[in-house]
């Protein structure tokens, strides 16, 4: 039997160097991470002798080496492109334009179901976690066309932005201005539009410099302050969307009460009144029971002899009848669905725009400013004024969103004009609401409710519409606040990714959110109060610290601070305190 030939020995001056770092090989069984940097090093390190070579006595020393080179050549490709992004030379173009973001979100999302094909489709594993909310969350949706994608216009970012910003605030808005007078309340719009504005544009510029894609206000007030600060941001922005799921629940209840007593009351004939579209209300002073018009407040008030009004009351029965309709909604694992009626947002504002115009011209002017004896009278400035500050300082937040809905943006250089648009925009509507309301309003002005829905008969036709109108747009609303809280509570807890599929989390969540909101809307449904102290809260944070600090850090890294920036950004914070302080001594 003849002896197996020998190979012949490696001797540095003769083979080409092992460009890869040496790694010692794991014989112990343990499992190392998939697609590790290491995995790949020890995997390529194991070839210690050429799968070219042959055990042939007659192979030659010099086709050896070729062979060797070959192959260690084809190892090294092999490798380095193993080491190249998933998302490498796969971009998508969007508009002639190529998009690094989508192209790596398609291809991730490709190479995890390659993953999944061992996996069953049962198990939860290599789904991609949705830790962000995405820019197209918060673009409006226009029925019958495509979602938008990839970056968008300035006209489509500042009408998104405009559409975020405006809420059940336009409801109060009359309310605050009434709180401040009419000089005190224009004075205050202007100024918190103009604070909210700058501190929302010095966050756009922080993550300019410091921020990242997927970058957020908590990742940027960890990077600059520290973990307390990010903390800080978290839980300030989780009181934002709890504020605006109580509000929302305490107007649901309100809506659905009203639509419900209108209809019952209509077939039931117990509504026999002549329709005057200039009636108005004034709960704060209720009617005396001999006036012809008491039949109205069978809306507001019920005999204990009225079995309907006894078990269908606005404060005790309906926020618990809201709770088998809204449950199953917020424990929806997808909450794309509800996108598509964002839209709805935007007509409800066209809506009430008409609606207080309408009245507004059938009421005429009804303003005094000099005798405060008069049933019309306009006080220029009121000391409650700090009603209208709290209320403002939630209804221009969108701070907390604000990076997540700009970054989409085509053109990024014009991010300041656009969100100053946006501004513009949501400021006049606010004015427009709550002074032609405010100096159109026949009666008092301490009338004028939080929700000026309230001041409108039941059987008032527009009012109606309103309500059923308003109340569709918040139950599509208010699963998507949910479904936000959902991201954020489970990403500060540093849950699994797969939590925000799991039944059982999403159960206990949404159970302690419907809770606090039924709680509220029974022993404390003012909108305005929780609105005002809402925004002084978070306000205070989100609006006029957390901006101001990190500009100032911003400055300190780059050694551009100054003591006029100091003295500036040292003012508005002091501001939101003041605010804070001053919600406690309004009664």
């Amino acid at each position: 039997m003849s002896e197996r030939p020998r190979l012949p020995r490696r001797h540095p001056s003769r083979y080409p160097p092992n460009n890869f770092e040496d790694q010692t090989t794991d014989s112990g069984g343990e499992s190392q991470p998939l697609l590790s940097s290491d995995t790949s090093r020890t995997s390529n390190n194991s070839y210690t002798m050429p799968v070219c070579m042959f055990p042939d006595s007659e192979t030659s020393d010099m086709e050896y080496v070729a062979n060797y080179q070959r192959t260690r050549e084809l190892l090294r490709k092999t490798y380095t492109n193993n080491r190249r992004p998933f998302h490498y030379q796969t971009q998508r173009r969007i508009s002639g334009q190529i998009d690094e973001s989508s192209s790596a979100t398609y291809n991730r999302f490709q190479y995890y179901n390659k993953l999944r094909s061992t996996v069953t489709e049962e198990e939860p594993a290599l789904i991609i976690p949705d830790h962000v909310i995405p820019p197209t969350f918060f673009l409006p949706y226009i029925p019958g066309a495509d979602r938008p994608s990839g970056k968008q216009s300035s006209i489509v970012t500042i009408f998104a932005i405009w559409n975020t910003i405006m809420g059940s605030s336009l409801l109060s808005m009359p309310w605050g201005v009434s709180q401040a007078g009419l000089g005190g309340g224009l004075i205050l719009m202007l100024f918190m539009s103009t604070i909210c504005l700058y501190t929302t544009w010095r966050l756009l510029k922080i993550n300019q410099l410091h921020g990242g894609e997927h970058t957020e206000v908590p990742d940027l007030s960890k990077k600059l302050i520290g973990w307390p600060a990010e903390i800080a941001a978290k839980i300030f922005s989780l009181v934002v969307l709890l504020g605006a799921t109580i509000v929302y629940w305490v107007l649901m209840s309100n809506f659905l009460y009203y639509s419900v007593d209108y209809f019952y009351t209509k077939f039931t004939g117990e509504l026999n009144v002549t329709a005057n579209s200039s009636t108005i209300l004034c709960p704060k002073v209720p009617l005396p029971p001999n006036n012809d018009s008491s039949s109205l407040f069978s809306f507001l008030q019920a005999s204990p002899e009225d079995s309907y009004h006894k078990w269908w009351n606005m404060y005790t029965t309906v926020p618990l009848v809201l709770i088998p309709f809204i449950g199953p909604l917020i424990c929806c694992r997808d909450a794309t669905f509800f996108t598509k009626f964002n839209s709805v947002g935007t007509l409800s504002v066209f809506y009430l725009l008409i609606f207080i115009g309408i009245k507004g011209f059938q009421w005429g002017i009804n303003a005094d400013i000099h005798d405060s004896n008069s049933p019309s009278f306009t006080p220029i400035f009121e000391s409650s004024f700090p009603a209208l500050s709290g209320l403002l300082a939630l209804s221009f937040f969108i701070h907390n969103i604000v990076i997540t809905v700009m970054k989409n943006n085509q053109n990024q250089e014009n991010n300041g004009r656009d969100l100053s648009i946006a501004y513009v925009l949501v400021t006049m509507t606010y004015i427009i609401i709550g002074f032609v309301f405010y100096v159109t309003f026949p009666l008092a002005k301490s009338c004028i409710e939080d929700n000026i829905l309230n001041n409108f008969p039941g059987w008032d036709l527009m009012a109606v519409t309103a309500r059923i109108f308003l109340l569709f747009q918040l139950v599509t609303v208010f699963p998507l606040v949910a479904y936000m809280i959902r991201v954020q509570v489970f990403a500060a807890l540093k849950l699994p990714a797969t939590s925000l599929q799991a039944r059982g989390p999403i159960f206990a969540l949404n159970t302690l959110i419907i809770c606090l909101c039924v709680v509220f809307a029974i022993f404390l449904p003012k909108i305005g109060t929780i609105a005002r102290f809402t925004g002084a809260i978070s306000g205070m944070v989100y609006v006029f610290t957390l901006p101001c600090l990190l500009h100032m850090i911003s400055l300190y890294w780059e050694n551009r601070l100054t003591c006029f920036q100091v003295l500036i950004h040292t003012i508005i914070p002091l501001i939101g305190g003041i605010n804070l302080l001053a919600q406690f001594f309004v009664l």
